[in-house]
């Protein structure tokens, strides 16, 4: 099953009316943002209040498929019963794209994080870990929540949240921080603009995630997709997977599936210098072996290689008496791998950023920007006005010029290093041990920051921990579904900015209420406090170990670096190399931690369908796979319904 565009295509040139109609019509719109509304409060009560779902942290979102799912069905049905009002493709992609954007914001490592940082240090600073002495006088008062009664209510709940003296301490903060979220949000939307093009139609990336949202929403064509056998096989194998075991969450004698979730090996080894490993854990997720098996085998195969490899790499430094010392600092090798890998991206489509340049100059060029989701000068102007706006909240905050800049440039190529892999091989990308702050004080040392630049820098970290619901790359994802859905992107790239928007908007509001409710320290089990501890205790570390450059980690970062750039000539040069850069960018990033086993599965199984059956039996092959995604996201979000519901912890299918 393979992305196609529909039969009755219409000229681009003269369809703007039409597309209104057919896509981003009114409909579209209040459904998405009512359903933006109900995904937002839903991703918050059970990441934040239950967590007893972690849909956001996966490349593909659980909950906006789920909806999806649930809506392509009804379509189905309005298709058969009353066709006039049943919904167009290009109208069921506007609102599965709001959602999605919605969980960009609401998910995991965004707006769930800022509340877990925003008032931290002033509810938690005490006289033993000195915060206040070294360095709550220099956080903007702006920026952060210093109220004691305001961060009673909000960490110990049973208040409400809309109350004067519980929410009055909130507005400015959040109203800061909300438009810092649309200026960094808008850069990322023009730098998709600018290299959309080469990307997308010289490229021809693969866009793999874009798959089954494009089968799902096909119109009557989708009775094929709800009619084939080998999808329900799939669904039927990953429903039964997660009724058993979330059964047995509730029902301990109910038995329970093994292995399917994380299994940690390192307990059946007892050599020290195998426990130098660190965890090592398998799983066979069913969504994971469906995602991976739309992968290229080499990628596939990289990324758990790569992750056996790192794991030898810790055994040998224990073998040597380095591992004391940091060897073979992975962290740094994946810091340089994925700037690298940024940096790749834009030196590949250097021919095409050179075209636009001229384009913006007015010189003679044949490349158009009449189809793209919005004029090569206005994405420019808002490249340009976006980090104009964000160098003066930065700066505003106390971060030096030169500090913001590092940041954001590194900031900038890690998420285009994201998009990139993304759009190209639709892996996930937990990164958890790469960001700006650790490379900045690596590279540059502790002592060469002021207290000032260490403190603005840690008041960002709260969306530099993890990338895991990045909006970059679901904002190129969704102009890829537009192409093959026939939609507007002019008017689809407005829908983003309204959607992001009104999605910061309904995340303060579902974590203001949940928090204030429930408590943030009282009985929201998935509150991101963690983050908190994290920001500042490390900046206090900081401030009282003063350090220097670290030329150590410096050199790994540049090994990672050159690493890449030697896989990458060497695929040039030996196209059936089967070893891929981003495999090893991710496989020693922490992103293959929980999947890698899982790749290893879905790698043998497609090796052998196409060794021995051939392309036939690997495109039907699809349907199953896609049912595996399917089925898992169905039945485990209906247990993140019930469990909130019941007021019970239920099964989760990841983590």
């Amino acid at each position: 099953m393979t992305p196609t565009r529909g039969s009755d295509t219409r000229a681009k040139a003269s369809a703007t009316a039409g597309f209104l109609t057919r896509g981003v019509t009114l409909r579209a719109i209040f459904i998405g943002l009512a359903l933006m509304l109900v995904n937002v409060y839903w991703v918050t009560v059970v990441e934040v209040r239950w967590y007893s779902l972690d849909g956001s942290c996966l490349p593909l979102f659980i909950t906006p498929v789920f909806m999806l799912i649930v809506l392509a069905g009804l379509n189905l049905l309005l298709v058969r019963f009353l066709p006039r009002v049943a919904f167009s493709q290009p109208e069921l992609l506007v609102i599965y794209l709001m959602v999605v954007i919605s969980e960009t914001l609401a998910g995991h490592d965004m707006v769930q994080n800022l509340f877990g940082a925003v008032g931290h240090p002033f509810r938690f600073a005490t006289a033993e870990n000195k915060w206040e002495e070294l360095f709550l006088g220099h956080l903007p008062g702006w920026l952060t929540v210093s109220d004691q009664t305001a961060l009673r209510n909000f960490y110990e709940g049973g208040a409400v949240w809309w109350h004067p003296e519980n929410l009055g301490p909130f507005l400015v903060p959040l109203a800061a921080w909300g438009g810092f979220m649309v200026a960094l949000i808008l850069v990322m939307l023009c730098i998709n603009v600018l290299v959309r093009k080469h990307w997308t139609e010289h490229e021809h990336l693969a866009y793999p995630l874009i798959v089954l949202p494009l089968e799902l929403t096909r119109g009557q064509e989708s009775f094929r997709f709800f009619r084939n056998p080998l999808m329900w096989a799939g669904f039927g194998v990953a429903a039964v997977i997660d009724i058993i075991n979330g059964l047995h969450a509730w029902i301990p004698a109910v038995p329970e599936l093994k292995y399917i979730k994380l299994y940690e090996l390192l307990q059946h080894f007892q050599s020290p210098h195998l426990q130098a490993m660190g965890s090592t854990r398998i799983s066979m997720y069913p969504f994971a072996i469906g995602l991976a098996f739309f992968l290229p085998l080499d990628l596939s195969f990289s990324c758990w290689f790569f992750y056996v490899v790192a794991k030898l790499e810790r055994v040998v430094a224990s073998l040597v008496g380095m591992r004391e010392a940091g060897a073979p600092y992975l962290d740094q090798q994946a810091s340089g791998a994925w700037l690298a890998l940024g940096i790749v991206a834009l030196v590949a489509s250097s021919s095409h950023l050179r075209e636009v340049w001229k384009h913006l100059m007015g010189g003679k060029t044949s490349l158009r920007d009449d189809e793209e989701p919005m004029p090569y000068r206005w994405a420019a102007i808002g490249l340009v006005a976006g980090v104009a706006v964000l160098t003066v909240f930065s700066t505003r905050a106390g971060m030096s010029v030169p500090t913001w800049l590092f940041f954001v440039v590194i900031y900038y190529l890690l998420s285009i290093a994201i998009t990139r892999v993304r759009a190209e091989l639709g892996t996930p990308h937990e990164i958890y041990f790469v960001n700006p702050h650790r490379i900045i004080v690596e590279v540059v040392g502790v002592r060469g920051l002021s207290v000032q630049d260490l403190t603005a820098l840690s008041t960002t970290y709260w969306f530099n921990r993890c990338y895991r619901c990045h909006p970059m790359p679901c904002q190129l994802e969704g102009f890829k579904m537009a192409e093959y859905a026939d939609l507007n992107l002019r008017w689809l790239a407005g829908v983003m900015v309204v959607a992001t928007v009104f999605a910061i908007v309904f995340s303060y509001w579902a974590n203001l209420s949940v928090t204030f409710d429930e408590g943030a320290a009282a009985r929201c089990q998935g509150f991101k406090a963690w983050v908190g501890w994290e920001t500042y205790n490390r900046l206090a570390s900081w401030l009282g170990n003063p350090t220097g450059t670290d030329y150590t980690r410096v050199a790994a970062m540049v090994v990672g670096g050159i690493i890449v750039v030697a896989l990458k000539s060497l695929r040039y040069r030996y196209a059936s190399l089967p070893l891929h850069p981003a495999g090893y960018a991710l496989a020693i990033s922490f992103a293959m931690d929980y999947f890698w086993f899982a790749f290893f599965v879905s790698w043998l199984i497609k090796l052998v369908i196409m060794r021995y059956w051939g392309q036939t039996a690997h495109r039907k092959g699809l349907g199953f796979f896609m049912g595996m995604i399917t089925g898992d996201y169905f039945v485990g979000s209906i247990w993140a319904i019930l469990g909130p519901l019941l007021g019970r912890q239920n099964y989760k299918i990841f983590i």
